[in-house]
Formats: C-alpha cells, structure tokens, sequence
C-alpha cells in the first residue's frame, strides 16, 4: 500500500559525539521491516564504532563528507556521491571534515540494532 510519510522519528545515534538520526521509513516509524530510510545528521569529528552489519547499506551524501573504512580500503564519499556496504563487511563511518556531514542512509532489510553487530571497543 502506498504510503505519504509526513515526518521523521528521531532515535538514538552511537558514536564519539551526538548526531542526529532522523528515520522515515524503517522499524521505528513504519514498521517496515525491508527497508529503513534514515537522514543523518552528523559532527565535526564524529566516529561510531565499526560494524558487520546484517543488512547492505547505500550511504547517500547530500553535503559534506563521510569517511568509510573498510577490510578493503578507505573512502572520502562528497556530497552528491554514495557508498554501497554489502551485508556481512566490516564497515566503520566517520566524519572527520570541518561542518559535519548530512547524508541519507538506506538499509536493506531494515536496520536494527539486534542485526548491525558493532564492535565491542566503542571507542573506535
């Protein structure tokens, strides 16, 4: 059934310093459990723990940058690129820029704290 989502559910965010977690579609505000769609809203200086999460994660970014850190390689993502995360790699997101960063997570299925699996030292 189509749905118009007419606003946000904030839900807690991890890491070194407050950001803003801003769901429209997902567990929490929906219900829908294939897909979340987050906006982020995050510091200079952020840093969450790493995580091999259960889901594939696009990271869109609308400005700044996100660092991401992977098995693979590292990766400066500007505003108006994205990032792709394959379920089951290890992944770790920061922003380490001057002005923060503000991108669109989307998860598939649906993020949920049971199924992101992060790191135990949360201070990464």
């Amino acid at each position: 059934m189509s749905q118009h989502i007419r606003s946000a559910t904030r839900v807690e965010a991890v890491g070194n310093k407050p950001k803003l977690i801003d769901e429209f579609i997902g567990r929490v505000n929906t219900g829908h459990l294939g897909v979340s769609v987050a906006r982020m809203q995050s510091p200079e200086g952020w840093v969450e723990p790493g995580q091999t999460p259960e889901f594939d994660e696009v990271t869109l970014v609308l400005s700044g940058v996100v660092h991401v850190e992977t098995r693979q390689g590292s990766y400066s993502v500007r505003a108006g690129e994205a990032f792709w995360a394959d379920a089951g790699e290890w992944v770790q997101y920061s922003t380490p820029e001057p002005g923060g960063a503000t991108y669109v997570a989307v998860c598939v299925p649906a993020f949920s704290p049971a199924s992101v699996h992060r790191d135990s030292d949360s201070s990464s």
